[in-house]
Parts: C-alpha cells; structure tokens; sequence
C-alpha cells in the first residue's frame, strides 16, 4: 500500500482518482490545488503524487520541483488534457516518473501507482544502504541491506583499518575481489598500490616469478630482471585470489614471506625487505585441504587471522530487488540504452533461481535480457539462464522446443556477433570455473587449445 497525493482543482477528476486507487488499497490524501499540495508536502510524507498540471493557482512543474526539493526519491506523474511533446519533454527534463494524458483508462493509472511506488521504495532502500556505507566507511559496490551482508561491512570496517592479514571465503562470482578492495581502502595504505592476482592463472614456477620476480638468466626466457608483485605492492595491499591452487613448495615460500617480510627473487641470493598486507580469497574449504595434506596448515592459521565469510547470493533474497536495480542502471548506462523495469513475473523467476554463478552471474543475466529483449519491460521469457534451466519454470521439458520458442522471441534486428560473443564468454566462465580456474583444464573441457584459451581469458578480461 502506497500513501499517495493527488493534486487537480477539478472535483470530479479528484474523487474518481481516488476512487482507483482506493481499490487497489493505496491511501490517499487529496489537494484542491497547487498552493494546498504544496503544504502538504512539506508537512506530509508520500510515495507517490499524481497532479494535474494546468491548475487555477499553479501548475504541476511546481509541483514536481517542491516534490524533488523535499524528497529527491518521491516520483510524480504528471496529469493534462492538452498534451503537446514539447510539455511532455519539459516534464520528463524536470523528473516527472510518467506522464498521463486525460481522458485516461483506469488500468493505466493504476499502472503507474504500482510503478512510481516499487520506484521509491527501491531508491529508499538504495539511500538506506548508502547511509549504511557512509557509516561504515566501505566501498558502495558491496550493496545488500539483509543481515548477513550488513554484518560482513561491520567487519570489513573493523579490520580494514588494521594490518593484519585477511581470508575472504566465498563462492565464485560472489564479490571476494569487492571486498578485498574495500579494506584496502578502509585502510592506513589506501594511498599506495593494490595489487591482485589470480593464482589459478598461472603454472607454479611462472605464479612464483609473479609474486617474488626473478633475476636475468633464472630460467629459460628471463632475458631480464624483473619484480614481482610484491615489490610492485609495496607500502601496498597484495590480493592473493584462490590462494588454495597454490602447490606445496609455494605455499612454503609464501609463508616465510608472511612470517618476516622479505622476498627473494628466482635465482637470486639476496633477500629484500617489503612492506605488504595480504589479503587471500578462495572458494575452496581450506580445513578440508589441511587435513587431506593439499594446503599447509601454518599457513592457513598465518592466511585466517580474520576470516570473511561472503554469502551466497541464494542465501541473499532480501537483496536480490536492490542488487538489480544497481546492475540494470549500470548496464544501461554501459550499453547507452534507456533503463528497463521488470515485471513481476521475471523478479519472482528471478528468485526462484538458484544463482550459481552468483552476482556475476546476475549482471551477465541482467545484460542478456537488455541486449535481446524487444520488450520495454524485462518479461520471464528475456531471461535465459545459462547455468541450469532454460527458461526455468517455463521450460517444457523439450529442449529443443525451448530453444526455438527462444530464437522466435528474438527481435527483427540483433547484432549476432554480439550475441555469439556472449555466449562464448558464458561458456569460458563456466569451464574455467568447473576447473577451478586452471586453463588448461577448462581448455581441455572446450576442446580448445592452451594459447585459444589464454587469448579468450585476455579477450574477456577474465581474471
């Protein structure tokens, strides 16, 4: 139920408003002119107000400027029996949510209630969490307002000031790489470099001369000295993700580095001091890893002073509306295409969905559906989920059905070069993250050979 202000000098046009809105269970307050609208308003809170805009005391342009200066989230549909495009624009450039032409259907008022109210409701939300943010002094990509993600900022801020070293445990896609940055800059080094690498991207020996560099002549190919990231993330924050891929020998040597805080290159004999919080993230169960003798249990006692636990995006219901209001605003943004709301049918198959991929996956989902929707409104059927069902509870059972039904839905004009990129991308995400991140391994699933998928994890930006 939304508490909604309707604003119209008109007698009629004002009880029969209400008379719509009171069906669906709105509480609404009337005003039998600008002057009385603009008192309540700054005297009142409301979710929505519906005014007309040619009034004998004013018009509805004020009213949406006194609605935006008392509460920035409060949207406003504009009413008027004389509609001309240039009052629409105006209206539009001024933040009207929607615009309304007299005579109008009672469903399409009806409508824009139900919109302008999810509307607000989303943007308060969104100002609740950036109070939150504000308070705990973390980055605003860390979004969520359920109990569990609240509780992972409490501690991000705690310990971000402090330098002692972090896991940040989580499954793929979860946000790890967020919330190691978010310390780093809740942190006395927030002015010095940080640095992150994936430690599943590389073979042993190539992942040691990334952290601790080499010297000219170490081995086959060093045609110069170099220094690792540790150098490089000196004073700095070094990000170690999936950690747990590292092979025994180099968990050995990580663990002197911990341990007194000098590095010494491949083929070199000369230690050198440095100065570097670690912050280590994995998907795996490193207790599990300990015990079957795969990971060394000093270092994992060395890793876990704080342990971070990142949730689930399945266990996160609360944030799911919150999490894709942000991404649809990006990805509209990025791909320079207006914003699209989605119908309650896609937000509850949205729900329903069990996210394996987590918030990785769910901008992937979100970019699809705006790039092969023709609809203004996200629907179930734009959403196809790659990682599991098709279609999900709309899916017949008939694979090939499904798929065609899909391709029919497409619009009279796609960009299948695009289209087969993104699909290609899916695919590579998925073999890499069955493989746990190894490329060889998600080459061999492909039927790809090493140097194609190197090339596509460069293409895609894959870390």
């Amino acid at each position: 139920m939304a508490r909604i202000l309707i604003v119209d000098d008109e007698d009629n046009m004002r009880r029969i408003l209400s008379v719509i809105l009171k069906e669906d269970g709105h509480a609404v307050t009337e005003a039998s002119g600008a002057q009385k609208a603009l008192n309540l308003i700054s005297s009142m809170p409301f979710d929505l107000v519906i005014t007309d805009q040619k009034m004998a005391d004013g018009d509805g342009l004020s009213i949406i400027a006194a609605c935006h200066e008392s509460d920035p989230t409060l949207p406003v549909v504009l009413l008027t029996a004389f509609a001309t495009v240039e009052l629409a624009v105006e209206a539009m450039r001024q933040g009207a949510f929607d615009f309304i032409t007299k005579p109008f259907v009672p469903e399409v008022v009806r409508a824009a209630a139900r919109r302008g109210n999810e509307r607000a409701q989303l943007l308060r939300e969104n100002a609740r969490l950036r109070e939150e943010v504000s308070r705990f002094g973390i980055s605003d990509d860390i979004l969520g307002i359920g109990p569990s993600i609240l509780e992972l900022k409490e501690n991000i801020s705690r310990v971000a000031p402090t330098n002692a070293t972090v896991l940040i445990m989580g499954e793929t896609g979860s946000g790890k790489e967020l919330v190691a940055r978010a310390i780093h800059r809740g942190s006395t080094r927030n002015d010095h470099p940080f640095v992150a690498v994936n430690c599943a991207a590389f073979q042993e020996t190539l992942l040691e001369s990334q952290l601790f560099g080499h010297e000219r002549g170490s081995f086959t190919g060093a045609d110069r000295t170099r220094q690792g990231l540790f150098e490089s993330a000196h004073r700095g924050t070094l990000f170690l993700d999936e950690a747990g891929e590292m092979s025994l020998p180099l968990q050995a040597k990580l663990l002197r580095v911990l341990m007194d805080g000098q590095i010494l290159r491949v083929g070199s004999t000369t230690a050198r001091k440095v100065d570097v919080r670690v912050i280590a993230a994995t998907h795996r169960d490193l207790m599990k890893m300990v015990k079957s003798g795969t990971f060394r249990e000093d270092l994992f006692y060395r890793l876990a002073v704080v342990p971070l636990l990142i949730p689930p995006l399945r266990e996160r219901d609360e944030d799911l509306p919150l999490l894709i209001e942000h991404i649809s605003v990006r990805v509209a943004r990025d791909l320079k295409m207006a914003q699209r709301r989605f119908s309650p049918d896609a937000l509850a198959k949205l729900r329903r969905y069990d996210f394996p991929g987590n918030v990785r996956e769910l901008h992937n989902l979100i970019e699809r559906a705006y790039i092969l929707s023709k609809n203004e409104e996200i629907k179930p059927t734009d959403l196809l989920l790659l990682s599991g069902e098709v279609n999900a509870a709309e899916s017949t059972g008939n694979e090939s059905d499904s798929f065609q039904s899909w391709i029919e839905s497409f619009p009279d004009s796609i960009d299948l070069r695009k289209i087969l990129e993104m699909a290609e991308r899916e695919m590579v995400i998925r073999a890499l993250n069955s493989a746990n991140g190894v490329q060889a391994e998600a080459a061999r699933r492909l039927s790809l050979s090493r140097s194609d998928i190197a090339y596509k994890v460069k293409k895609y930006g894959l870390d």
